[in-house]
């Protein structure tokens, strides 16, 4: 009885501490909507956002519940602790690399050509209305399996702390995500950021100590991985190079051409804003990446197919092998790591995470039909007031289509994602980033560099639905060695086919942006 009680009592502790963050969510939405004034204000918090807003606003939108319930599950049982590679690779070059590389020329570009859109950039650079299209349609349909992904670790999370269905947690989550966004835009999301920023520092902190106790010590957890498995604790996991060198090329190539981040430094103030996010944000990633990647090692720990009360996380072949089902793995491991009074901590981590990463993925969504699409093709002298109206407006119809791809769990988050930023890596990187380094990059270069680098990404990964699951040929083919290999087909064949344009200009490769 007094037990009961207890969880009655956590039970009750879990829904007050929720409902008091979901109120300062929405408290902080109002204040936005109130200091939103036109399009720019609801887009870009009026192109003047600071340094911690910034980086914690890039470092929220980075990582989400893609990563620490999908990504960490099954990257930390299939890899172990080789998996942190993809922490270094996530940091150094996914942030710190791209804020000191493109951060301040992303910035300098947008007032130069006066966009504020990767797909406007498109236009403008290579004077091309086809690429500007290609990019509204990219950036929508492949957001929206993404943002599914999102909803979808989030909602398992809630339906086993909560204990309740999935299609309701799922529904939930989709109308206070709504709620959110379509109030305040990015005036309110960079304001709250800071908050989601500093509870995900506070609760990976707690995460990491306990996680190590309750494994009796990382020698402990170290010496248990390695009597499972060798390689688990082995610079290269089980699965092979290839595999590794995809999720870590992927997670960490892929941000110099999304546009959820680029959008950041569109909104940044100026060049010592900058300087000064470069190194919170570099600091974030590596915490936030390394606590997700350390506790998704342990889970071959914490979790076995022969504990009877864990086998519902098991799918069992006809020869009585255990497969995981991965995305339920992280779940499992969070909300019982810390004790009753503490777990939701772990609630409000994942929800903090993936709330920013919704935010940013529905603004940049809703914007691509609003401004590229609408204001682009279809009414040129769209006034500030219907642009903004209409931002809100497809933020609603966004969240919902996301909502309703989630209901159906078509794939693990892993593969999702490996889809999804594929894609749009695929597409953009190779003219984007080319682009602002370049300006002898050609428009039949970035059209054939985008165009062949999303069809490798798509061909590949239906292909790889063919392969059996776990094989060589699987990482090769699916996701996310399709998008890997999309991504560098887009790199790469960006300056080969501007070959003939360098001779001609000369040998000396001329800035874009000074």
């Amino acid at each position: 009885m007094a037990l009961q009680k207890l969880k009655q009592n956590f039970m009750v502790s879990k829904i007050v501490v929720v409902a008091l963050y979901a109120i300062l969510v929405v408290a902080i939405g109002i204040i936005g909507l109130r200091k939103t004034k036109s399009f720019k204000d609801f887009f870009l918090a009026g192109g003047n956002v600071g340094p911690w807003l910034s980086a914690f606003s890039y470092g929220t939108a980075y990582f989400s519940a893609v990563m620490f319930i999908g990504f960490a599950g099954k990257v930390g049982w299939g890899f172990g602790y080789s998996g942190l590679w993809i922490t270094f690779g996530n940091a150094f070059i996914g942030v710190l690399a791209v804020w000191a590389l493109m951060g301040w020329r992303i910035k300098k570009m947008s007032q130069e050509y006066g966009v504020s859109t990767m797909s406007e950039f498109m236009e403008k650079r290579y004077n091309s209305k086809f690429l500007k299209l290609v990019g509204v349609l990219v950036i929508f349909i492949f957001m929206i399996p993404y943002s599914a992904a999102v909803f979808m670790g989030l909602s398992y999370l809630f339906e086993v702390s909560f204990n309740i269905d999935y299609w309701l947690a799922l529904t939930i989550m989709g109308v206070f995500t709504a709620t959110y966004i379509i109030l305040g835009g990015y005036k309110s999301m960079a304001m709250i950021d800071v908050i989601f920023g500093m509870i995900m520092v506070v609760s990976v902190t707690i995460l990491v100590i306990f996680t190590i106790n309750n494994g009796g010590g990382l020698a402990n957890i170290t010496q248990t991985l390695r009597d499972i498995n060798p390689k688990l604790t082995a610079p290269v996991g089980p699965p092979g190079f290839f595999p590794l060198f995809a999720l870590v090329f992927l997670t960490a190539v892929a941000p110099f051409a999304l546009p959820q981040l680029v959008q950041k430094f569109y909104a940044i103030r100026d060049r010592k804003s900058v300087r000064i996010g470069m190194i919170a944000s570099t600091f974030f990633a590596l915490l936030i990446s390394f606590v997700g990647f350390f506790v998704g090692s342990t889970t071959r720990v914490f979790i076995s197919p022969e504990n009877p009360d864990q086998q519902h996380l098991f799918n069992f072949t006809e020869t009585g092998a255990a497969v995981p089902n991965f995305d339920k793995l992280m779940p499992e491991v969070l909300t019982n790591m810390l004790p009753g009074s503490l777990s939701v901590i772990i609630l409000i981590l994942i929800l903090a995470a993936s709330m920013s990463t919704l935010a940013a993925l529905v603004l940049i969504s809703s914007s691509a039909i609003a401004k590229d699409f609408y204001a682009g093709f279809i009414n040129k002298n769209a006034s500030d007031k219907s642009l903004t109206r209409l931002m809100r407006i497809m933020s609603g119809v966004f969240v919902f289509l996301a909502v309703l791809l989630a209901l159906v769990e078509f794939d693990v988050i892993v593969e999702i994602l490996g889809v999804s930023w594929g894609a749009i890596g695929a597409f953009f990187l190779g003219p984007f980033v080319w682009g602002l380094f370049s300006k002898k990059i050609t428009r039949t270069a970035a059209i054939t560099s985008s165009l062949l680098g999303l069809a490798t990404c798509l061909t590949l990964y239906f292909i790889g639905q063919n392969q059996p699951p776990g094989t060589m040929l699987s990482w090769y083919y699916g996701s996310p060695g399709a998008g890997t290999i999309g991504m560098i087909t887009s790199l790469v064949l960006a300056p080969i086919v501007s070959l003939p344009a360098f001779f001609k200009m000369g040998k000396n490769v001329e800035t874009n942006i000074d």
